[in-house]
């Protein structure tokens, strides 16, 4: 009935290092892009955004 002995300060470093590695891989997904992909990205918004602006309807003109 005996469990294994186990080093609480171990345990602890152990776990805070697979804490912290989960959230450097997250931040490789979020933060770790090329020049190049950031640009893509950016052109691609600005290109969105300038075509929802020519579909707009200008609503001062058809009051007058």
């Amino acid at each position: 009935m005996t469990g294994d002995v186990v080093n609480l300060r171990q345990f602890r470093k152990q776990k805070a290092r697979t804490e912290k590695e989960k959230q450097a891989e997250q931040n490789r997904l979020t933060f770790g892009r090329t020049k190049t992909e950031k640009k893509l990205t950016s052109a691609l918004n600005d290109k969105a955004s300038k075509q929802l602006d020519q579909g707009k309807l200008d609503k001062g003109d058809q009051d007058a």
